[in-house]
């Protein structure tokens, strides 16, 4: 299990998304920590991304590159984690495309 202090808004982690529904990212995949570090710190779960090479760009899918492939942020699947499901840190993303990210987060809910 990862330690809670050790994650951080921007790492991307390997994360076991099942059982899912319907049409939810399903398996284990790659996605982005949004959750403020100052949450991460102290909460046993973290609001996530998932991380896709196989999307449409959508305005919701912030297009990223991440261990040499292209793919999407899909913001439209937020959601909440445990930590028990974080398998390892995979590395981060540019604070560029995290911040690109953070602005499509803030547009959608300001609605």
């Amino acid at each position: 299990m990862v330690a809670a202090e050790e994650v951080q808004r921007g790492d991307v982690y390997l994360i076991r998304l099942d059982p899912a529904r319907g049409d939810e990212i399903q398996k284990t995949r790659p996605c982005v920590i949004l959750s403020p570090d100052e949450l991460n710190a102290y909460l046993r779960t973290f609001i996530v991304a998932p991380l896709t090479t196989g999307s449409y760009p959508y305005p919701f899918r912030v297009p990223c590159r991440f261990q040499g492939r292209s793919g999407h942020m899909v913001l439209d699947q937020i959601g909440t984690v445990d930590r028990e499901r974080l398998v390892r840190r995979l590395g981060k993303l540019s604070s560029s495309t995290l911040g690109r990210a953070l602005g499509v987060l803030q547009e959608m809910f300001a609605q």
